[in-house]
Protein backbone atom coordinates (compact mmCIF):
# COMPACT_ATOMS: atom_id res chain seq x y z
CA UNK A 1 0.00 0.00 0.00
CA UNK A 2 1.60 3.50 -1.09
CA UNK A 3 -0.03 5.83 1.50
CA UNK A 4 -0.67 9.22 -0.24
CA UNK A 5 -0.40 11.63 2.82
CA UNK A 6 1.60 14.82 3.42
CA UNK A 7 3.39 15.06 7.17
CA UNK A 8 3.92 17.96 8.74
CA UNK A 9 5.62 18.41 11.93
CA UNK A 10 3.82 19.25 15.24
CA UNK A 11 4.78 19.60 19.33
CA UNK A 12 4.76 16.27 20.03
CA UNK A 13 3.54 13.97 17.19
CA UNK A 14 3.11 14.66 13.66
CA UNK A 15 0.37 15.65 11.58
CA UNK A 16 -0.87 13.14 8.85
CA UNK A 17 -3.07 15.05 6.22
CA UNK A 18 -4.67 13.43 3.22
CA UNK A 19 -5.19 16.39 1.56
CA UNK A 20 -2.90 19.84 0.26
CA UNK A 21 -2.06 21.51 3.37
CA UNK A 22 -2.06 24.86 1.24
CA UNK A 23 -5.89 24.37 0.73
CA UNK A 24 -6.28 24.12 4.68
CA UNK A 25 -7.79 27.37 6.24
CA UNK A 26 -6.11 29.03 9.27
CA UNK A 27 -8.08 28.75 11.77
CA UNK A 28 -8.42 24.54 10.96
CA UNK A 29 -4.57 24.33 10.95
CA UNK A 30 -4.23 26.61 14.25
CA UNK A 31 -6.61 23.94 15.82
CA UNK A 32 -4.77 20.95 14.62
CA UNK A 33 -1.34 22.19 16.01
CA UNK A 34 -2.82 22.80 19.32
CA UNK A 35 -4.22 18.97 19.47
CA UNK A 36 -0.55 18.11 18.80
CA UNK A 37 0.60 19.56 21.91
CA UNK A 38 -1.45 17.69 24.21
CA UNK A 39 0.15 16.00 26.90
CA UNK A 40 -1.64 12.50 25.90
CA UNK A 41 -1.65 12.68 22.23
CA UNK A 42 -0.10 9.64 20.19
CA UNK A 43 -1.28 10.88 16.88
CA UNK A 44 -3.38 12.69 14.80
CA UNK A 45 -4.81 12.30 11.06
CA UNK A 46 -6.86 14.28 8.90
CA UNK A 47 -8.71 13.73 6.87
CA UNK A 48 -9.27 15.08 3.05
CA UNK A 49 -12.67 16.58 4.00
CA UNK A 50 -11.14 18.73 6.86
CA UNK A 51 -11.90 22.45 7.89
CA UNK A 52 -12.42 24.09 10.81
CA UNK A 53 -15.12 23.16 13.84
CA UNK A 54 -16.24 24.35 16.75
CA UNK A 55 -14.12 22.24 19.79
CA UNK A 56 -11.75 20.50 17.09
CA UNK A 57 -11.15 20.10 13.67
CA UNK A 58 -13.94 18.56 11.57
CA UNK A 59 -12.19 15.51 9.30
CA UNK A 60 -9.73 14.71 12.34
CA UNK A 61 -8.87 11.41 14.33
CA UNK A 62 -7.02 12.29 17.37
CA UNK A 63 -5.49 9.30 19.21
CA UNK A 64 -5.32 9.96 23.12
CA UNK A 65 -3.02 8.03 25.13
CA UNK A 66 -5.75 7.56 29.08
CA UNK A 67 -7.32 10.88 28.06
CA UNK A 68 -10.10 12.03 25.82
CA UNK A 69 -11.57 15.15 24.93
CA UNK A 70 -15.27 15.61 24.68
CA UNK A 71 -15.19 18.66 22.69
CA UNK A 72 -12.87 16.80 20.02
CA UNK A 73 -16.18 14.22 19.70
CA UNK A 74 -18.68 17.19 19.61
CA UNK A 75 -21.88 18.04 20.70
CA UNK A 76 -23.83 15.33 18.65
CA UNK A 77 -22.22 12.51 20.00
CA UNK A 78 -22.50 9.96 17.33
CA UNK A 79 -23.46 11.57 14.69
CA UNK A 80 -23.47 9.14 11.29
CA UNK A 81 -24.90 7.19 8.19
CA UNK A 82 -26.93 4.54 7.66
CA UNK A 83 -27.84 3.20 3.91
CA UNK A 84 -29.31 0.07 2.31
CA UNK A 85 -29.50 -1.11 -1.36
CA UNK A 86 -32.84 -2.19 -2.42
CA UNK A 87 -34.37 -4.42 -4.63
CA UNK A 88 -35.83 -1.75 -7.32
CA UNK A 89 -34.57 0.15 -9.67
CA UNK A 90 -35.39 3.67 -11.00
CA UNK A 91 -37.85 2.34 -13.19
CA UNK A 92 -39.66 1.03 -10.85
CA UNK A 93 -40.08 4.73 -8.66
CA UNK A 94 -43.26 6.41 -9.08
CA UNK A 95 -43.56 9.58 -12.18
CA UNK A 96 -44.13 11.80 -8.96
CA UNK A 97 -40.85 12.08 -6.69
CA UNK A 98 -42.90 14.87 -4.88
CA UNK A 99 -45.33 12.19 -3.28
CA UNK A 100 -42.31 9.93 -2.27
CA UNK A 101 -40.83 12.97 -0.67
CA UNK A 102 -43.68 13.93 0.93
CA UNK A 103 -44.67 10.41 2.42
CA UNK A 104 -41.29 9.99 4.16
CA UNK A 105 -41.68 13.52 5.28
CA UNK A 106 -44.68 12.13 7.12
CA UNK A 107 -43.31 9.27 8.58
CA UNK A 108 -39.68 10.76 9.74
CA UNK A 109 -40.33 13.85 11.91
CA UNK A 110 -37.57 16.59 10.61
CA UNK A 111 -35.83 19.92 12.23
CA UNK A 112 -37.53 20.16 16.12
CA UNK A 113 -40.44 18.25 15.56
CA UNK A 114 -40.85 14.91 16.94
CA UNK A 115 -42.90 11.90 16.89
CA UNK A 116 -46.60 12.53 18.91
CA UNK A 117 -45.54 9.40 20.81
CA UNK A 118 -42.06 6.75 20.76
CA UNK A 119 -42.24 4.87 18.03
CA UNK A 120 -43.19 0.93 18.41
CA UNK A 121 -39.74 -1.13 18.71
CA UNK A 122 -41.27 -3.57 17.12
CA UNK A 123 -41.53 -1.70 13.57
CA UNK A 124 -37.80 -1.77 13.96
CA UNK A 125 -36.55 -5.26 12.68
CA UNK A 126 -33.51 -6.55 13.94
CA UNK A 127 -32.93 -4.19 16.67
CA UNK A 128 -33.31 -5.58 20.15
CA UNK A 129 -32.32 -4.83 23.92
CA UNK A 130 -34.59 -1.80 23.78
CA UNK A 131 -35.88 -2.21 27.72
CA UNK A 132 -31.80 -2.42 29.21
CA UNK A 133 -30.58 0.41 26.66
CA UNK A 134 -33.69 2.46 28.41
CA UNK A 135 -32.91 1.35 31.74
CA UNK A 136 -29.64 3.13 31.41
CA UNK A 137 -31.11 6.36 31.11
CA UNK A 138 -31.37 7.09 35.32
CA UNK A 139 -27.70 6.21 34.89
CA UNK A 140 -26.79 9.60 33.17
CA UNK A 141 -25.82 12.68 33.85
CA UNK A 142 -28.70 14.11 36.69
CA UNK A 143 -29.55 17.08 34.74
CA UNK A 144 -30.92 15.08 31.63
CA UNK A 145 -33.18 12.91 33.23
CA UNK A 146 -36.02 15.51 32.76
CA UNK A 147 -35.79 15.24 28.97
CA UNK A 148 -36.73 11.12 29.06
CA UNK A 149 -40.10 12.11 27.18
CA UNK A 150 -38.59 14.10 24.51
CA UNK A 151 -35.48 11.65 23.99
CA UNK A 152 -38.14 8.63 23.54
CA UNK A 153 -40.14 10.68 21.15
CA UNK A 154 -36.71 11.97 19.39
CA UNK A 155 -36.00 8.66 19.03
CA UNK A 156 -36.61 8.41 15.10
CA UNK A 157 -36.36 11.83 13.73
CA UNK A 158 -33.85 13.53 11.54
CA UNK A 159 -33.38 16.94 12.97
CA UNK A 160 -31.76 19.99 10.80
CA UNK A 161 -28.55 21.03 9.51
CA UNK A 162 -26.54 18.57 7.50
CA UNK A 163 -28.99 16.09 8.33
CA UNK A 164 -30.88 14.37 5.69
CA UNK A 165 -32.84 11.25 4.01
CA UNK A 166 -32.03 10.97 0.42
CA UNK A 167 -33.54 8.12 -2.10
CA UNK A 168 -30.52 7.22 -4.42
CA UNK A 169 -29.84 5.52 -7.66
CA UNK A 170 -26.75 3.64 -8.37
CA UNK A 171 -24.13 4.98 -11.17
CA UNK A 172 -22.30 2.82 -13.32
CA UNK A 173 -21.51 -0.91 -12.98
CA UNK A 174 -24.10 -3.92 -14.02
CA UNK A 175 -26.22 -2.36 -11.22
CA UNK A 176 -26.56 0.87 -12.75
CA UNK A 177 -29.84 2.29 -11.48
CA UNK A 178 -30.16 0.16 -8.86
CA UNK A 179 -32.32 2.45 -6.01
CA UNK A 180 -30.73 3.15 -2.50
CA UNK A 181 -32.05 4.86 1.00
CA UNK A 182 -29.53 6.55 2.66
CA UNK A 183 -29.53 9.15 6.16
CA UNK A 184 -27.47 11.46 7.89
CA UNK A 185 -28.83 11.95 11.79
CA UNK A 186 -27.20 11.52 15.42
CA UNK A 187 -28.07 11.44 18.79
CA UNK A 188 -30.33 14.17 18.51
CA UNK A 189 -31.25 16.52 21.54
CA UNK A 190 -30.25 14.33 24.56
CA UNK A 191 -27.18 13.84 23.12
CA UNK A 192 -26.28 17.65 22.99
CA UNK A 193 -27.20 17.99 25.93
CA UNK A 194 -24.57 15.45 27.33
CA UNK A 195 -21.74 16.60 25.34
CA UNK A 196 -22.53 20.11 26.53
CA UNK A 197 -22.58 18.81 30.44
CA UNK A 198 -19.48 16.70 30.43
CA UNK A 199 -17.48 19.41 27.99
CA UNK A 200 -18.59 22.07 30.72
CA UNK A 201 -16.86 19.60 33.43
CA UNK A 202 -13.68 19.07 31.93
CA UNK A 203 -12.92 22.78 31.28
CA UNK A 204 -12.79 23.21 34.97
CA UNK A 205 -10.63 20.33 36.35
CA UNK A 206 -7.10 21.85 37.70
CA UNK A 207 -5.12 19.15 34.62
CA UNK A 208 -6.34 21.40 32.33
CA UNK A 209 -5.93 24.99 32.96
CA UNK A 210 -2.67 25.54 31.01
CA UNK A 211 -3.58 24.50 27.71
CA UNK A 212 -3.19 26.35 24.24
CA UNK A 213 -7.08 25.57 23.52
CA UNK A 214 -9.54 25.20 26.35
CA UNK A 215 -12.03 23.24 23.88
CA UNK A 216 -9.53 20.81 24.44
CA UNK A 217 -10.09 19.80 28.07
CA UNK A 218 -9.52 16.89 28.78
CA UNK A 219 -10.58 13.55 31.36
CA UNK A 220 -8.23 11.42 32.08
CA UNK A 221 -8.32 7.15 32.90
CA UNK A 222 -9.33 6.40 36.29
CA UNK A 223 -11.30 9.25 37.26
CA UNK A 224 -14.59 9.55 37.90
CA UNK A 225 -15.23 12.52 35.20
CA UNK A 226 -13.98 10.01 33.25
CA UNK A 227 -15.57 6.71 33.71
CA UNK A 228 -19.32 8.89 33.98
CA UNK A 229 -18.36 10.53 30.21
CA UNK A 230 -17.32 7.28 29.19
CA UNK A 231 -20.82 5.76 30.53
CA UNK A 232 -22.72 8.67 28.35
CA UNK A 233 -20.78 8.74 25.89
CA UNK A 234 -21.32 5.07 25.01
CA UNK A 235 -24.66 5.36 25.51
CA UNK A 236 -25.79 8.58 23.26
CA UNK A 237 -23.49 6.63 20.68
CA UNK A 238 -25.90 3.76 20.94
CA UNK A 239 -29.18 6.21 21.00
CA UNK A 240 -27.38 7.60 17.68
CA UNK A 241 -27.35 3.84 15.68
CA UNK A 242 -30.79 3.19 17.44
CA UNK A 243 -32.15 6.34 16.11
CA UNK A 244 -30.87 5.88 12.71
CA UNK A 245 -32.22 2.43 12.41
CA UNK A 246 -35.53 3.89 13.37
CA UNK A 247 -35.49 6.26 10.87
CA UNK A 248 -34.69 4.10 8.03
CA UNK A 249 -37.29 1.16 9.03
CA UNK A 250 -39.82 3.76 9.08
CA UNK A 251 -38.15 4.71 5.38
CA UNK A 252 -38.31 1.70 4.56
CA UNK A 253 -42.18 0.94 4.84
CA UNK A 254 -42.79 4.44 3.59
CA UNK A 255 -41.17 3.25 0.35
CA UNK A 256 -42.58 -0.48 0.36
CA UNK A 257 -46.37 1.97 0.60
CA UNK A 258 -45.93 3.82 -2.51
CA UNK A 259 -43.74 0.57 -4.22
CA UNK A 260 -45.51 -3.20 -2.74
CA UNK A 261 -43.39 -5.90 -3.09
CA UNK A 262 -39.65 -3.94 -2.76
CA UNK A 263 -37.05 -6.07 -0.99
CA UNK A 264 -34.24 -4.35 0.97
CA UNK A 265 -30.82 -5.64 1.58
CA UNK A 266 -28.46 -5.58 5.00
CA UNK A 267 -27.70 -2.04 5.75
CA UNK A 268 -24.78 -0.92 6.38
CA UNK A 269 -24.46 1.86 9.31
CA UNK A 270 -21.29 3.79 10.73
CA UNK A 271 -20.70 6.53 13.63
CA UNK A 272 -18.56 9.68 12.23
CA UNK A 273 -18.62 11.75 15.35
CA UNK A 274 -17.64 9.09 18.43
CA UNK A 275 -14.93 7.53 20.38
CA UNK A 276 -13.38 4.07 20.26
CA UNK A 277 -11.16 2.22 22.42
CA UNK A 278 -8.35 0.81 19.69
CA UNK A 279 -4.33 -0.52 19.96
CA UNK A 280 -1.78 0.91 17.86
CA UNK A 281 1.82 0.72 17.77
CA UNK A 282 1.23 -1.47 20.44
CA UNK A 283 -0.44 1.18 22.43
CA UNK A 284 -3.77 1.00 23.47
CA UNK A 285 -5.47 4.58 22.58
CA UNK A 286 -8.75 6.47 22.69
CA UNK A 287 -9.46 7.11 18.83
CA UNK A 288 -11.74 10.31 18.37
CA UNK A 289 -12.91 10.98 15.17
CA UNK A 290 -14.82 14.13 14.66
CA UNK A 291 -15.73 13.49 10.62
CA UNK A 292 -14.55 10.42 9.90
CA UNK A 293 -15.62 6.96 9.96
CA UNK A 294 -13.99 4.13 10.44
CA UNK A 295 -11.87 2.03 7.71
CA UNK A 296 -10.74 -0.80 9.11
CA UNK A 297 -9.91 -3.79 6.47
CA UNK A 298 -13.06 -5.08 4.97
CA UNK A 299 -15.45 -2.36 6.84
CA UNK A 300 -17.88 -0.81 4.95
CA UNK A 301 -18.80 2.71 5.78
CA UNK A 302 -20.54 5.71 3.25
CA UNK A 303 -18.86 8.97 2.25
CA UNK A 304 -21.61 11.40 1.56
CA UNK A 305 -21.62 14.92 -0.92
CA UNK A 306 -23.89 17.39 -0.67
CA UNK A 307 -27.87 17.53 -1.67
CA UNK A 308 -27.12 18.06 -5.28
CA UNK A 309 -23.52 16.20 -5.94
CA UNK A 310 -23.75 12.23 -5.39
CA UNK A 311 -22.49 9.66 -2.58
CA UNK A 312 -19.99 7.18 -2.10
CA UNK A 313 -20.28 3.31 -0.38
CA UNK A 314 -16.54 2.16 0.44
CA UNK A 315 -15.19 -0.45 2.27
CA UNK A 316 -11.33 0.33 4.05
CA UNK A 317 -8.05 -1.01 3.96
CA UNK A 318 -7.05 -0.95 6.74
CA UNK A 319 -4.45 1.88 6.74
CA UNK A 320 -3.02 2.29 10.36
CA UNK A 321 -1.73 5.14 9.00
CA UNK A 322 -4.83 6.78 9.50
CA UNK A 323 -5.77 5.35 12.65
CA UNK A 324 -7.77 2.53 9.85
CA UNK A 325 -10.11 6.03 9.20
CA UNK A 326 -11.21 8.22 5.98
CA UNK A 327 -13.33 10.98 5.52
CA UNK A 328 -16.74 11.25 6.44
CA UNK A 329 -18.04 13.20 3.34
CA UNK A 330 -16.86 16.12 1.11
CA UNK A 331 -16.56 18.72 3.59
CA UNK A 332 -17.50 22.62 3.53
CA UNK A 333 -15.49 24.70 1.68
CA UNK A 334 -17.12 28.07 3.38
CA UNK A 335 -19.18 28.68 6.56
CA UNK A 336 -23.29 28.93 6.52
CA UNK A 337 -23.53 32.42 6.91
CA UNK A 338 -20.98 33.24 4.01
CA UNK A 339 -23.31 30.53 1.78
CA UNK A 340 -26.38 32.39 3.17
CA UNK A 341 -24.62 35.25 2.05
CA UNK A 342 -23.58 34.71 -1.36
CA UNK A 343 -26.07 32.36 -2.69
CA UNK A 344 -29.93 32.69 -3.52
CA UNK A 345 -33.11 30.03 -3.81
CA UNK A 346 -32.71 30.52 -7.10
CA UNK A 347 -28.99 29.28 -6.93
CA UNK A 348 -30.06 26.45 -5.25
CA UNK A 349 -32.94 25.25 -7.49
CA UNK A 350 -30.20 25.33 -10.11
CA UNK A 351 -28.06 23.19 -8.31
CA UNK A 352 -29.92 20.67 -7.06
CA UNK A 353 -32.09 20.26 -10.62
CA UNK A 354 -32.81 16.87 -10.94
CA UNK A 355 -33.39 16.46 -7.45
CA UNK A 356 -36.97 16.41 -5.67
CA UNK A 357 -35.95 18.67 -2.73
CA UNK A 358 -36.45 21.67 -0.88
CA UNK A 359 -35.05 24.44 -3.27
CA UNK A 360 -36.22 27.09 -0.53
CA UNK A 361 -33.94 30.49 1.12
CA UNK A 362 -34.09 27.96 4.96
CA UNK A 363 -31.51 25.62 3.14
CA UNK A 364 -29.13 27.93 1.03
CA UNK A 365 -26.90 27.35 3.41
CA UNK A 366 -26.59 23.41 2.15
CA UNK A 367 -26.22 24.24 -1.12
CA UNK A 368 -23.61 22.53 -3.22
CA UNK A 369 -21.15 25.18 -3.67
CA UNK A 370 -20.81 24.97 0.09
CA UNK A 371 -19.12 21.90 -0.06
CA UNK A 372 -15.71 20.13 -1.48
CA UNK A 373 -15.94 18.47 -4.61
CA UNK A 374 -16.88 14.88 -3.48
CA UNK A 375 -15.12 12.92 -6.22
CA UNK A 376 -11.78 14.87 -4.85
CA UNK A 377 -12.17 14.35 -1.97
CA UNK A 378 -12.57 10.09 -2.52
CA UNK A 379 -9.64 9.97 -4.73
CA UNK A 380 -7.15 11.94 -2.45
CA UNK A 381 -7.58 8.80 0.10
CA UNK A 382 -7.27 5.79 -2.54
CA UNK A 383 -4.80 4.46 0.39
CA UNK A 384 -7.65 4.35 2.87
CA UNK A 385 -11.02 2.90 1.11
CA UNK A 386 -12.19 2.05 -2.32
CA UNK A 387 -14.87 2.34 -3.81
CA UNK A 388 -17.86 -0.18 -4.00
CA UNK A 389 -20.83 1.76 -5.44
CA UNK A 390 -21.29 5.82 -6.65
CA UNK A 391 -25.09 6.31 -5.74
CA UNK A 392 -26.68 10.08 -7.23
CA UNK A 393 -29.69 10.88 -4.62
CA UNK A 394 -33.10 11.57 -7.04
CA UNK A 395 -35.28 12.36 -3.32
CA UNK A 396 -33.69 14.50 -0.59
CA UNK A 397 -35.58 15.44 2.24
CA UNK A 398 -33.82 18.14 4.85
CA UNK A 399 -34.85 19.35 7.95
Amino acid sequence: MVNVYTTIEGARTDIRLWTDPETVEEAAMRQLWNVTTLPWIHGLAVMPDVHYGKGATVGSVIALRDAVSPAAVGVDIGCGMSAVRTSLTASDLPDDLGALRRRIEAAVPVGFDLHKRPVNPARVPGVGGWEPFWSEFSALHPSVHSLLDRARRQLGSLGGGNHFIEVCLEQGGEDAGRVWLMLHSGSRGIGNELAKRHIDIAKKLPHNADLPDPDLAVFVSGTPEMEAYRHDLYWAQEYAARNRATMLALVQRALAETVPGVRFEEPISCHHNYVAEERYDGVDVMVTRKGAIRAGRGDLGIIPGSMGTGSYIVRGLGNTASFESASHGAGRRMSRTKARKQFTAADLAEQTRGVECRKDAGVVDEIPAAYKDIDSVIQAQTDLVEVVAHLKQVVCVKG
